[in-house]
């Protein structure tokens, strides 16, 4: 009886090999599970050729707008809080062409208990490779990966 142990990087015994998978959560899971929100037209329309999603955070942080809940008149809607994001990203995007990490700052409405005011988020908007390798757009929060 004769135990073979191979040695990573630092002396470590390796459990797996590099081409073993545990666990594969792509983007189009994400998008199914609701963990992604794409928003593909409006950011060809606002000047994007890649597919654009949020994360679930950056859309209730960034676009969600409750009418009800939130009445503003017409000043407000999630199109035009979508088109902001979008729109700002793309700004952003042009200015920093050769990083693949892209920090921003949207200015949002917020109704506070005094009457609504504009308050400045971050946004990160990341260009990395899909689920075949293409280049897609996810735009986050900070701290989000």
């Amino acid at each position: 009886w004769r135990l073979s142990l191979q040695l990573g990087p630092w002396g470590c015994v390796l459990m797996f090999e590099a081409t073993d998978l545990i666990h594969s959560y792509t983007r189009s899971d994400a998008i199914a599970d609701g963990d992604l929100i794409e928003v593909n037209e409006a950011a060809k329309e606002a000047g994007f050729k890649v597919p654009v999603a949020l994360t679930t955070a950056a859309w209730h942080e960034l676009v969600a707008w409750d009418q009800a809940a939130r009445p503003h008149g017409p000043l407000q809607d999630e199109a035009g809080r979508l088109w902001d994001v979008l729109s700002l990203a793309v700004h952003a995007a042009r200015k920093e062409r050769d990083s693949p990490v892209v920090e921003y700052t949207v200015r949002v409405m917020e109704p506070l208990e005094n009457g609504p005011r504009v308050v400045p988020k971050r946004a990160v908007m990341h260009i990395g490779p899909g689920d075949n390798l293409e280049p897609v757009i996810t735009i986050m929060l900070p701290g989000e990966d």
